[in-house]
């Protein structure tokens, strides 16, 4: 039984050492009361009661890493300001790896700022550039970086798409890890998959798909199995797992697919739940499960976060108790 298997890795197998490379942020959230319009412009006006950041991107996955158990490392890019003390601040006092984070003088540390009345989001205001590294801070960052991977159970590329994976370095990385014989788990974004060639997973949801596919729309498992196989073809990763939200997860490879019914029985937010999926899949299959046991794992932590507000994490224990709760 699956819960067992989960409960004796607990007990007696290792500590996941997880690699999480990628996009680098901070979400920012202001919060108040909209009670009137603005007498300059059609707009309304927010009396601020609170104001916080979180750890986003990247980080974010790194945060799900830790509450599940595991030992994380983070490798990203920032800027060189404010924005970023704050960021490894935060993830230094909660025990992550910072020594793969390098900042980049060119560009601010990546911010997005949710201006909410209540829990109804009125704007979000963005402060990032996403233009490629430079070719010298590459070559630095993929040196840096190959300690971490020999040093790693697995890695995640958490793309966001704000610059660090260029298709040079992102094929860097891969074969480096290739050659360490560890596995390579991707959340990607854009559409570039070529840049993935490689990969061991790659964890698009329908829309990403489809538009890495060039299908016009994904209406159906079958079209989903189709654009898959044109995923694999193109990249050559042994497994394409896709979130389908109300419809769960569908993992394909070259010779199979399952569909992994959807776990939620209610949903308030959706925000972190691809973090929290390729997180939960990668701690699993560290610790030995296989990519079908992982994924159900994933299934239930996804389940459990967007029944809460905001990006939020779940831990082993809520996890099995969700599969005990269904069963």
């Amino acid at each position: 039984m699956l819960t067992d298997k989960v409960r004796e890795l607990q007990q007696s197998g290792p500590t996941p050492n997880i690699l999480v490379i990628g996009d680098l942020m901070i979400d920012h959230y202001i919060i108040g009361d909209a009670t009137r319009l603005s007498p300059e412009a059609p707009v309304p006006i927010v009396n601020v009661k609170k104001e916080f950041t979180t750890p986003g991107g990247a980080a974010n996955v790194a945060q799900n890493l830790l509450s599940l158990g595991a030992k994380i490392s983070l490798a990203g890019i920032t800027g060189d300001d404010a924005d970023a003390v704050r960021l490894t601040d935060i993830l230094v006092e909660e025990g992550i790896n910072v020594d793969g984070i390098f900042k980049d003088i060119t560009r601010p540390t990546t911010v997005k700022t949710r201006i909410m009345a209540g829990s109804h989001q009125l704007v979000r205001v963005d402060r990032e550039v996403t233009n490629p590294l430079n070719e010298a801070l590459q070559a630095e960052f993929f040196e840096q970086i190959k300690t971490g991977i020999a040093q790693a159970d697995i890695v995640i590329f958490s793309d966001y798409n704000k610059g660090l994976f260029s298709e040079r370095l992102t094929q860097q990385l891969i074969d480096e890890a290739n050659n360490q014989g560890k596995k390579v788990v991707i959340d990607p974004k854009g559409l570039n998959y070529g840049k993935y060639k490689g990969a061991y997973i790659i964890k698009p949801n329908r829309k990403e798909l489809a538009e890495a596919a060039k299908t016009e729309k994904i209406t159906n498992i079958e079209e989903v199995q189709q654009a898959a196989r044109i995923i694999l073809k193109q990249t050559g990763a042994e497994y394409i797992v896709v979130t389908l939200s109300e419809q769960g997860m569908a993992i394909i490879s070259e010779l199979t697919y399952k569909l992994l019914p959807v776990k939620a029985t209610s949903v308030f937010d959706v925000t972190g739940a691809g973090d929290t999926v390729i997180a939960t899949m990668a701690y699993f299959m560290a610790q030995g499960m296989n990519v079908e046991e992982a994924c159900e794992l994933a299934n239930h932590a996804a389940a459990i976060v967007i029944r809460q507000t905001g990006a939020a994490v779940t831990t082993v224990d809520e996890i099995l108790e969700d599969i005990s709760g269904r069963s």
